[in-house]
C-alpha cells in the first residue's frame, strides 16, 4: 500500500526510537547557506579525485569534486557554501578497470577540460583541504594546481581512529551509515557531500563532531622515521608494525618509514633498536605538519 512521504517519515522516526532498529536515510545534499553575521567561522574544502591510475607522477585526474564549507573554531560545521564538479578528458582512453571502478567512461569526459583559474579561485581563502585519502589526493592535486601546495591538509581516513570511537572501519560508505545515512555515489562531489555529514557526526565517545577531532590531530606535528638499510629478512616485521616502503624513485630516501606522533617516538626507536638493528643507530627523521603531510614534497 502506498504511503505518502509524511507517513514514511513518521514510521522512520518511530523505528529510530527503538533499540531494535536502525534507520538509514538517503543523503540529500545540504542547501547552500552562509554563516550568521558576526559569527566567527573558518572555511574548509572537501576534495575527491578520480584518476586513470594510482601513480601521481604519470596518471591523470579525470574528475574533481569539491565542497566548500564553513565551520567554527571548535570544529562545528555551520553550512555549505559552494560546490565544484568537473570532468577532464585524459590523453589516452580510460581503461576498462578504471571505468568499472569509477563509472566514468570516455564518452562522459570527451571534450571536457579543467578550468584551472576557476579551481584556484574556488580554493582560495580556505584554511584547510580535507580528503578521505589525502596521501592519494594531495599528490595529484598539487601536480595539477600549485595552490594546493600552500594549504594545510587533513585526512578523514587516517587522522581519526574510527575504531577507537565506536566504528568498525574507515571506509566512507560505512562511516556514512554510522552517521545515519546512505548514498549512491555517482560523482566525486557526491562523496564530498557524504564526507561533510561524516565530519558533522557527533562521536559518541567525545560528544563533539568528528571534524573537531580531525582538526586537533591535523594541527599536531608528526615525525617520519626512516628505517634505512634495515635487514631484508625483517621486512615483514616492519610491515606488521605499520611501516611503508619507498623505492626512492620519487626523490625520497629508499627504505621503510613510519609516521608517529611525538609521544610515540621513543617507543618506536626502542623497537627498531631491539627488533630490527640490534644496536644503537642514528636514523633519519623528518618533522611533518599539515602543510607538508601527505605531499610528495615531504
Amino acid at each position: 500500500m502506498f504511503q505518502n512521504p509524511s507517513d514514511l517519515a513518521a514510521m522512520a522516526e518511530a523505528l529510530s526510537q527503538s533499540t531494535d532498529y536502525r534507520v538509514l536515510r538517503r543523503l540529500v545534499p545540504r542547501p547552500t547557506s552562509m554563516a550568521a553575521p558576526g559569527q566567527e567561522t573558518r572555511t574548509g574544502i572537501l576534495l575527491d579525485t578520480e584518476t586513470t591510475g594510482l601513480d601521481h607522477a604519470k596518471d591523470e585526474i579525470i574528475e574533481l569534486g569539491m565542497v566548500k564549507f564553513d565551520y567554527t573554531p571548535d570544529g562545528r560545521i555551520i553550512g555549505l557554501r559552494d560546490t565544484f564538479s568537473a570532468f577532464n578528458e585524459p590523453s589516452a582512453p580510460i581503461s576498462a578497470e578504471v571505468t568499472a571502478l569509477t563509472g566514468i567512461t570516455d564518452e562522459m569526459v570527451a571534450g571536457h577540460r579543467f578550468d584551472d583559474m576557476a579551481i584556484t579561485a574556488f580554493v582560495d581563502g580556505a584554511v584547510i583541504v580535507i580528503a578521505h585519502n589525502s596521501s592519494f589526493d594531495r599528490k595529484f592535486a598539487e601536480r595539477y594546481w600549485p595552490v594546493f601546495e600552500h594549504k594545510a591538509w587533513g585526512c578523514s581516513m587516517s587522522e581519526i581512529d574510527w575504531r577507537k570511537h565506536g566504528l568498525a572501519g574507515s571506509q566512507l560508505g560505512y562511516l556514512l551509515n554510522g552517521a545515519g545515512y546512505f548514498h549512491q555515489a555517482h560523482r566525486a562531489v557526491d562523496d564530498c557531500h557524504a564526507l561533510l555529514e561524516v565530519l558533522a557526526f557527533e562521536l559518541p565517545t567525545t560528544g563533539s563532531p568528528a571534524l573537531a577531532l580531525l582538526l586537533e590531530n591535523a594541527r599536531k606535528p608528526t615525525l617520519r622515521i626512516w628505517a634505512e638499510q634495515s635487514p631484508f629478512e625483517l621486512k615483514d616485521s616492519l610491515k606488521r608494525r605499520g611501516y611503508r616502503c619507498s623505492d626512492g624513485t620519487d626523490g625520497r630516501p629508499k627504505g621503510w618509514y613510519i609516521d608517529v606522533c611525538e609521544t610515540a617516538l621513543d617507543a618506536e626507536l626502542a623497537f627498531l633498536k631491539a627488533e630490527i638493528y640490534l644496536r644503537d643507530v642514528e636514523l633519519r627523521q623528518q618533522t611533518l605538519t599539515a602543510f607538508t603531510r601527505f605531499s610528495s614534497r615531504a
